[in-house]
């Protein structure tokens, strides 16, 4: 496997930069590492990306992840293995991430959910983690970046 070209936030050194800036952003918002990076992996499991499955898994069990959660992430709401909470930042990811053919893709319901877990500034944390994720998935996936330790993670 080869990836299509480099990629991109490599070549542009600023890109690569404003975005370790959201991430440590989103870091500092409120919402638990661990959700975070279940978050992650739930958003880049929808878009197919395995360059982010194969990395975030890694940095999930860093944050101290266990195998039984990471396994079942697929089937989260079927699954006794998460919070409340982590169910609404995981229900916020899917919504935002699938917004296609939606007529609502983030309903009030799912909002309200997230904010009975999250502050105004978790929740703008996750909105913008998501939004990263999505931006992360779609990049690779296009250039066809291959899983496996990253430049970045080097």
């Amino acid at each position: 496997m080869e990836a299509r070209i480099t990629n991109p936030a490599m070549l542009f050194p600023e890109a690569s930069e404003a975005i370790q800036k959201l991430v440590a952003t989103a870091y500092r918002g409120g919402v638990p590492r661990q959700t975070l990076e279940l978050v992650h992996l739930r958003v880049s499991q929808i878009n197919g990306c395995g360059a982010c499955l194969d990395s975030g898994s890694r940095q999930a069990k860093k944050s101290g992840e266990t195998d039984e959660r990471l396994f079942a992430l697929a089937g989260w709401r079927h699954a006794p293995y998460y919070s409340d909470a982590e169910r609404a930042a995981l229900e916020l990811g899917e919504s935002m991430t699938r917004l296609a053919g939606e007529p609502d893709p983030v309903p009030d319901a799912i909002w309200q959910e997230a904010a009975r877990h999250y502050d105004e500034k978790a929740r703008a944390a996750l909105v913008l983690w998501i939004s990263l994720v999505n931006l992360f998935n779609r990049v690779n996936v296009a250039t066809a970046q291959v899983a496996g330790p990253q430049e970045w993670e080097k």
